[in-house]
């Protein structure tokens, strides 16, 4: 994963900046967060609306554009305006023309597949990133729940009763309020955080330094605080939490210092730890606990065995560095996503190669989820695009989820009814809800 330097930053940030298609329309869609204030975005949406407006189901389907973009006050179409975005969007790539060499091998599939429709868009949360390869800032813990980085500080939405609550504001300085061995007790200070996961009552946030910070829903303050490592290049990439065979909860850190490293949290301590040839980007861990995908900087990924970090098998197929990955509830499936534009998936028994290469339309696919039910696998690019498939029946169809701004994450809520894509622009930054459909005839499993 790139380094977090300023000049490299800005350079691929101007790359994909959105086009400047008419001075009235206000999308800055860079890759790169920024951390001006609120106030300053306000006026923009002062311009534009007069006031911040959300968009509803019911306002989508009287033709309202789902963003509440006004597309009759511009000089362009939105059709238009999407062909320039294809045309003109540059991927970020380490591997020269990797998304152009990796189309022969792309599975046709049929769109217009209606799994998931729009519930709602929100534009009084506005959601950021602030490393343009990272995009796991978006975490549902029910239908109604969400979690998201906005700037510094970690917010909750309740779609239910549409309200925002700051759940942590770490541009001071944030210290644990339980001792406990090994953490660090004067925490730290301007946490620059790269990734976040949540699930049931826990927050795990990971810093550009290192920095872990654990946090339980339901007690006040931070419980833990650790630095994973003093490594100059130490970013954490990924954080995943899950269930030990135990019963005992634990997370998953993957880090650019070549390592991951497992927390138990129920004491609060380093469980393990595992070193790879090449900076981690992000891991998953199979539902039975006993294997895990590695992915990073370079083309081909690892099937480890979970217990001893040692090889089983190499993942060869992808052709530039992956970012994503994520298993099937059957524990047979999993997903690897990459730079090259695609998303491979695979299947434990036979990974000679992979069973299917799902393609993008603009870059990257930078995250990867599941439903809990194993129904459905949504795909996600930098921007504009999220794709969902039927991965029940083979991905042979999908649902395309078009709109416009980089996306900062993705996350369906446990109960498969929800899917929430935090969208990052400096005017039209959101969250999107969509809710599952209930005109979808489910066919038998193919797995």
């Amino acid at each position: 994963m790139s380094l977090y330097e300023g000049d490299e930053m800005d350079h691929v940030a101007d790359d994909n900046e959105m086009a400047e298609v008419d001075d009235s329309m206000y999308f800055r869609g860079r890759v790169m967060g920024d951390s001006e204030s609120d106030d300053d975005d306000d006026d923009e949406y002062d311009h534009l609306d007069n006031k911040i407006i959300d968009t509803s189901a019911a306002d989508a389907r009287k033709g309202k554009d789902i963003q509440g973009i006004p597309w009759e006050r511009l000089s362009i179409s939105r059709e238009r305006y999407r062909q320039t975005r294809l045309e003109q969007y540059k991927n970020y790539e380490n591997v020269p023309q990797s998304g152009e060499s990796s189309e022969k091998e792309c599975k046709p599939t049929k769109k217009g597949g209606n799994y998931y429709e729009f519930w709602q868009n929100t534009r009084s949360v506005k959601s950021t990133i602030l490393h343009f390869q990272l995009r796991n800032l978006v975490w549902s813990t029910s239908k109604h729940d969400v979690y998201l980085m906005s700037h510094f500080s970690i917010i909750h939405w309740s779609s239910l009763r549409c309200k925002k609550t700051e759940v942590l504001d770490v541009s001071g300085h944030v210290a644990p309020r339980e001792k406990h061995p090994g953490s660090l007790l004067e925490g730290f200070t301007q946490t620059q955080i790269s990734t976040l996961a949540v699930r049931d009552n826990l927050l795990i946030a990971g810093g550009f330094q290192g920095e872990l910070i654990c946090k339980y829903l339901d007690r006040p303050g931070v419980s833990f605080c650790s630095r994973t490592t003093y490594d100059e290049n130490a970013i954490t990439n990924a954080v995943e939490i899950y269930d030990w065979p135990s019963g005992a909860v634990h997370f998953m850190a993957s880090n650019n210092d070549c390592g991951i490293r497992d927390f138990d949290m129920e004491r609060f301590q380093l469980s393990k730890q595992f070193s790879f040839p090449w900076p981690v980007n992000h891991t998953s861990l199979s539902p039975d606990g006993k294997l895990l995908v590695i992915v990073g900087d370079n083309p081909d990924g690892l099937l480890v065995d979970s217990q001893t970090g040692k090889t089983i098998m190499p993942l060869c197929g992808h052709l530039d560095f992956s970012f994503a990955s994520a298993w099937h509830p059957n524990g047979l499936v999993f997903a690897t996503g990459n730079q090259d534009k695609t998303c491979r998936i695979w299947d434990a028994r036979n990974l000679s190669k992979s069973v299917a290469v799902l393609k993008g339309n603009l870059g990257a696919i930078r995250s990867i989820r599941f439903t809990s039910d194993g129904q459905f696998m949504a795909m996600a690019e930098p921007a504009d695009f999220v794709h969902i498939y039927d991965a029940k029946n083979g991905f042979d169809r999908e649902q395309e989820i078009d709109f416009f701004g980089e996306i900062s994450g993705m996350s369906f809520s446990p109960d498969t009814e929800s899917l929430f894509i935090g969208v990052w622009d400096r005017t039209y930054g959101s969250l999107l809800q969509y809710n599952r459909s209930r005109n979808y005839t489910y066919l038998d499993s193919m797995w």
